[in-house]
């Protein structure tokens, strides 16, 4: 069986809320206060979400990042927790910054307990984050997710407000890179450096194994921006509508420049079926051969700069891993 495997049956996520806010927790609640109250501020928003089974995408990098510092079998439960945490709460919040609908097969956090609470409720999950990683007591854990917050941040900052008209042939593609490695890539490769990290992995390891995350979160947001124009619509159309700049733009200004300027003009509308089948038949394959070219190359450099000094088979179960995440993103 694949050592990186997850069971999805369970919402883990419910035992770690339980845990954090009960006496002793990382966010343990004050009894002065009625318990009614709390699940109702905070309890309560929170399981909504976090019940919702979700890919679990950062706590397999977790695992990854912990097989190849040299380590077997499961690292640290929390740590596995404050990324999924981490990723949860920024959820949360780019649904309310983007005014999103649906969440993970259900109706967005904001829309069932108002915008503040589900504000802060996101805004909670990355501080409990940083206080379970904190009760670790792994020397440069905090800091490492602390400076990968600023850089997602940074990332989704960009991402709210450039948009596709913004944007010509020559910047499409290195705006569209920047967003993506400022937030999915930084927060992949903290998952994976804080895995090696926990693993007692060197510097040198650990810097190669949270490259290779990188390069993976990269790719799996390209896989996840070319499947949204025809595998999940309503959020492909969400970002038509949007005129965001995500990947088959980028790859529009690289095989199709000349038609840039006609389908731009048509991003930012109610109507946007008729240019999602376009772009989609324009760059679906070079989108693909790119997906499959960054997959390949970050699975290559992870060979050679590891792989002498790992364990028979675990760069095998890593590529196995990686390919499980690859299917799920259609």
């Amino acid at each position: 069986m694949n050592e990186l495997a997850l069971d999805l049956s369970t919402p883990r996520a419910l035992a770690w809320l339980a845990r954090a806010l009960g006496p002793g927790g990382a966010s343990a609640l004050d009894g002065a206060v009625p318990a009614a109250l709390w699940r109702r501020a905070l309890g309560g928003p929170a399981a909504h979400f976090l019940a919702r089974p979700g890919k679990e995408l950062r706590a397999s990098v977790v695992r990854a990042g912990w097989l190849l510092g040299g380590r077997t079998g499961e690292p640290p439960e929390a740590l596995v927790a404050a990324l999924e945490l981490i990723h949860a709460g920024s959820l949360i919040v780019d649904d309310v910054e983007d005014d999103s609908d649906e969440r993970r097969g259900a109706p967005a956090l904001h829309r069932l307990v108002g915008v503040p609470l589900a504000i802060n409720t996101g805004s909670w999950m990355y501080f409990w984050a940083l206080a379970e990683l904190g009760a670790l007591e792994i020397p440069g854990a905090v800091e490492l997710a602390v400076g990968s917050l600023v850089r997602c941040h940074q990332g989704q900052a960009l991402d709210l407000s450039v948009r596709v008209a913004d944007l010509d042939v020559a910047s499409a593609a290195g705006v569209v890179e920047t967003i993506t490695r400022l937030k999915t890539g930084a927060l992949l490769r903290l998952a994976g450096e804080l895995g090696a990290l926990a693993a007692g992995a060197p510097m040198p390891v650990r810097e190669a194994i949270g490259a290779f995350a990188e390069r993976a979160g990269i790719a799996l947001q390209m896989l996840d921006d070319l499947g949204s124009l025809v595998a999940r619509r309503d959020k492909g159309r969400e970002d038509l509508r949007g005129g965001r700049a995500t990947w088959p733009w980028a790859w529009l200004a690289e095989v199709a420049a000349f038609t840039w300027s006609r389908l731009a003009a048509r991003a930012g509308v109610h109507d946007v079926d008729p240019l999602a089948d376009e772009l989609y038949e324009i760059v679906a394959a070079t989108g693909r051969a790119r997906i499959r070219a960054l997959l390949d190359g970050a699975e290559t450099e992870l060979a050679r700069a590891l792989g002498p000094s790992l364990p028979p088979g675990t760069l095998d179960a890593v590529a196995a891993e990686l390919r499980r995440m690859e299917r799920s993103y259609g």
